[in-house]
């Protein structure tokens, strides 16, 4: 896995926009630092009795300048710093959601959704104060102190008095050697805390309804307690050494000042130093104690954004586990079959294979059933079949075409899958079905929801196909929520079109009116239904019977149902069922 450099891709990209705010805080400084010696000017003179109104009227209008100066100047390169940090927060979220969808359901699976909501809030967020406030602080708190130094001796207060107020401000590196692994090193727990606290977050909110139905809301507190108590404590270890830290530096400040009044006084008194020079000094000294407090917190801050440096760079390497070849090719399906050969897949967590040998010929525009109980391998195959796994090479075909030769947009762009959770967004019932086809009319929006017989439900709510849904469509039933997302599988009229037990949450006579609808419709067309009811797949041209990921029979219905086996015990318990049902 290549970590890619995020900051120096950024910094070739905008390193001119730095170049000039850096100019415009030279500059600001430049004038800042004439403050003291005006003062001292201004001080010699009142000393000496040859003050006049005239030049304090003079002394007043330079110090005006100075201060707007230094204002309009030094505000102005802090915009473009700061401009240039929310450019890189635009920039990187982007990027971020572009990778994520890059990215193979094993990292989903192994990673949740608040894990990855704290890359993109927190990391990003604490890299671009680095780069606006940090690098801000940085230029003026540099420049500053490199011209106050100079300035100091350009004037005439003598070297040794200088060198002995900037002694205590060399053992600044030490302590920054000392206290950055430290900061970094517990920023790294802190981010990371902050991660599982938003995913247990979203996962609280998303079983609000079953915590209530079932009353254990002191339980879910609990389990929330001890993430923010997590947080809690890798904070209060952070801000313990951050505040030591943080102290030092401005301390080593206060004592170049204590140095300055002592000796600068006892120089004074002995008239080897003229007052002005000795307010200048002490001016001076003072002027070095803001930028130090700067450098500080901007160390402090470094350290912290170099642990969500390094998580946004560790994530930005994750590579997709589905990789599509240079020279991939597109086919058509519309006259292609599908041919499974000798099939084996076991995911990367579980010793156990899902799949075992499994031989399949799927020819075009046929319809193809599959059942088996719970956990004998449909979905899976599903999942290798839209290459949201990989099946070892050589075992799926399409035609002549190995699945992994495919691109990924004319593989997965001409079949519609229909999962059984079929997941709806936060927006129209409408925009919902066109999902995949946004410039599809709103008759043939109709059509298909008439197809999926949720279109006499949805003419029932006041705004009809423009009805806003809640989120993941919790606005409706487990029922309506299939058959919408069965409405869009449909409305993409797909050559391939595979319904994962999708209409499982209806009852069977709309279950026997949608499959016999999609029948009608798909003619000629090739449709993979998996289905735990028989009723719903009775009528394809094969079924297979799946059972701990081996296919143990196939035929068609009747074929089936005259050889004694599993597909027959299925089929005799819902019968009864069936028949017990209607008896009541």
């Amino acid at each position: 896995m290549k970590s890619p450099r995020l900051l120096a891709d950024f910094f070739r990209q905008t390193w001119h926009i730095y170049l000039f705010s850096i100019l415009f805080h030279l500059i600001a400084n430049i004038i800042h630092v004439n403050f003291p010696k005006v003062l001292g000017d201004f001080t010699n003179e009142l000393e000496s009795g040859s003050l006049t109104t005239d030049a304090v009227i003079r002394y007043s209008w330079l110090l005006l300048g100075i201060g707007v100066g230094f204002a309009l100047i030094g505000g102005l390169g802090q915009y473009l710093v700061m401009y240039v940090g929310r450019l890189f927060e635009f920039l990187t979220r982007r990027r971020l959601f572009t990778h994520f969808t890059g990215l193979s359901e094993r990292f989903y699976s192994k990673n949740g959704v608040g894990k990855l909501l704290s890359y993109f809030m927190n990391d990003v967020t604490s890299v671009r104060e680095s780069i606006s406030m940090g690098v801000n602080q940085t230029a003026g708190a540099t420049i500053l102190l490199v011209s106050t130094v100079t300035m100091m001796f350009l004037s005439d207060i003598p070297y040794y008095l200088i060198i002995a107020c900037v002694v205590p401000l060399l053992s600044i590196p030490v302590i920054v050697t000392k206290f950055g692994p430290v900061i970094r090193k517990r920023s790294m727990s802190v981010q990371e805390s902050l991660g599982k606290m938003t995913e247990s977050a979203e996962e609280q909110f998303g079983g609000i309804r079953v915590t209530k139905k079932f009353a254990v809301e002191g339980i879910m507190n609990r389990r929330f307690g001890e993430t923010v108590d997590r947080i809690r404590d890798n904070q209060l270890k952070l801000v313990r050494v951050s505040s030591i830290f943080q102290a030092l530096i401005p301390f080593l400040g206060s004592l170049a000042l204590v140095i300055a009044l002592t000796l600068g006084g006892y120089l004074t008194i002995t008239k080897q130093l003229s007052l002005g020079s000795f307010v200048a000094l002490t001016l001076y000294i003072r002027m070095l104690m803001n930028p130090l407090q700067q450098i500080g917190n901007v160390i402090n801050t470094m350290q912290r954004s170099r642990a969500s440096l390094a998580r946004l760079n560790d994530l930005l390497g994750n590579e997709p586990d589905i990789k599509q070849f240079e020279d991939a090719l597109s086919l058509d399906f519309r006259e292609s079959g599908i041919y499974v050969r000798g099939l084996t897949f076991a995911y990367e967590e579980s010793s156990r294979p899902a799949l075992r040998n499994i031989d399949l010929e799927i020819k075009p525009g046929t319809t193809l059933g599959i059942v088996g109980r719970t956990g004998s391998g449909k979905t899976t195959l599903m999942k290798l079949l839209l290459r949201t796994y990989d099946a070892p090479p050589g075992t799926i075909w399409f035609d002549g075409t190995d699945i992994r030769e495919l691109t990924l947009e004319s593989l997965r762009g001409q079949i519609a899958y229909v999962p059984q959770d079929g997941f709806l967004f936060s927006t129209t019932i409408r925009e919902n079905i066109a999902f995949y086809r946004r410039n599809a009319s709103l008759e043939e929006v109709e059509a298909a929801a008439k197809q999926a017989q949720i279109y006499n439900n949805i003419i029932d709510f006041p705004d009809r196909f423009e009805t806003k849904l809640g989120e993941r469509g919790i606005t409706l039933s487990g029922g309506q929520r299939q058959r919408t997302s069965l409405a869009r599988g449909i409305i993409k009229d797909s050559p391939v079109m595979i319904l994962d037990d999708s209409v499982s949450a209806v009852d069977a006579v709309t279950e026997t009116d949608i499959i016999e609808t999609i029948r009608a419709g798909r003619k000629g067309k090739t449709t993979i239904i998996i289905a735990h009811r028989i009723s719903a797949l009775k009528h394809a041209d094969e079924i297979i019977v799946m059972d701990d990921g081996e296919i143990v029979q196939r035929g068609t219905h009747e074929q089936l149902l005259a050889q004694d086996g599993l597909y027959k015990t299925i089929h005799a318990i819902q019968e009864e069922g069936s028949q017990h049902a209607a008896g009541h």
